[in-house]
């Protein structure tokens, strides 16, 4: 995908260079440090020590890994840079019916500063011009369903875990 490249003015003020690479093998270690970076919240609160924590993050990040490997064969999956620094990850799902937003995660010290709203915004302005609608699902009690409304994403179903969303340039 890599369609993104540019400078931007972000939510929290900052200018920053934003691009996209397609994830390489050598990435390995920081989209762990990534993805426990997204669990250091809900992972504090369980009173684990360090070396138990590490251990169930590593299996939960192969899972995930997995998981998306099987249910999304040909996404596109990318490491997203900041200034040619990896700061997060996003990974697209693209079919001739729809695109679908399967995971983006941002280091924490990169949050809130208007980065994930502005890739969301170009894959936004991607479905206007394919005319399909963007999907995604977001885990119930995390932050970014509240940006995803703010948006224009409406709520589809939900299940246990996950609440299910997309935006259509026709709602």
């Amino acid at each position: 995908m890599a369609r993104l490249s540019s400078s931007r003015a972000l939510a929290s003020g900052d200018s920053m260079r934003l691009s996209l690479r397609t994830v390489r093998n050598q990435d390995e270690d920081f989209l762990f440090r990534l993805y426990a970076s997204t669990r250091q919240e809900e992972m504090s609160a369980w009173g684990w020590n360090a070396a138990q924590q590490h251990g169930f993050l590593r299996m939960q990040f192969r899972a995930q890994r997995q998981g998306y490997a099987a249910d999304y064969a040909g996404a596109d999956h990318q490491v997203i840079l900041a200034d040619d620094e990896p700061v997060g990850r996003l990974m697209v799902h693209r079919t001739e019916k729809e695109v679908r937003l399967v995971d983006i995660a941002v280091l924490s010290e990169y949050r809130n500063r208007g980065l994930g709203a502005a890739l969301i915004r170009d894959l936004m302005a991607e479905c206007q011009a394919s005319r399909k609608p963007l999907r995604l699902q977001v885990a119930k009690g995390n932050r970014a369903a509240r940006l995803y409304e703010r948006l224009g994403f409406l709520q589809t179903g939900e299940d246990e875990i996950y609440y299910h969303m997309w935006w259509n340039l026709a709602h």
